[in-house]
C-alpha cells in the first residue's frame, strides 16, 4: 500500500494528522468498531481517569487490528468520540506516543458527545485499516 499525505496547509502535522492521504495498491480492508476502555468481558476500566481510558482503548484497538492481521501502522482513518474535548486533548501525547512509531498520521476526527453507549466510558476510538 502506498500512502500519499494531502495536507494543503501544515498546522495539523504537530497534532499528529494529515487532512487526508490518497491510497494506492489496497487489497484488504479492516473497519474497526469502537473501541473503549473495557476488560475482556466488557466490563468499564478507568472510571474517572480519561488518561487510563485513553490508553486501554489503544490496546483494545491495537488488539483489534492484530486479530486482522494488521497493526496501527495500518491505520487509515481515525474518529474520536469524548465526553470531555479538553481532557482527552490533555492526554493526546497517547495517541502520538503510540502512531508515532507506527510512522502514520492518519486523518482523523475528533466529536464531543454527551455520553457513550455504557455509563462511565469518556473515549471512544473507531479505525479503518487498509494493507
Amino acid at each position: 500500500m502506498q500512502r500519499t499525505a494531502v495536507n494543503p496547509w501544515d498546522w495539523s502535522l504537530p497534532l499528529g494528522y494529515n487532512q487526508g492521504e490518497v491510497l494506492e495498491g489496497v487489497s484488504r480492508q479492516l473497519i474497526c468498531a469502537g473501541q473503549t476502555a473495557v476488560d475482556g468481558s466488557g466490563a468499564p476500566q478507568f472510571l474517572g481517569d480519561m488518561r487510563g481510558q485513553i490508553g486501554l482503548a489503544l490496546d483494545n484497538l491495537e488488539a483489534v487490528l492484530r486479530q486482522g492481521g494488521m497493526g496501527l501502522g495500518h491505520v487509515v482513518r481515525l474518529v474520536v468520540y469524548a465526553t470531555d474535548v479538553d481532557a482527552a486533548l490533555r492526554n493526546f501525547d497517547l495517541m502520538g506516543m503510540r502512531f508515532g512509531p507506527a510512522g502514520v498520521r492518519p486523518p482523523m476526527t475528533l466529536v464531543g458527545v454527551t455520553r457513550l453507549a455504557v455509563p462511565g466510558l469518556m473515549f471512544e476510538i473507531e479505525a479503518t485499516a487498509a494493507a
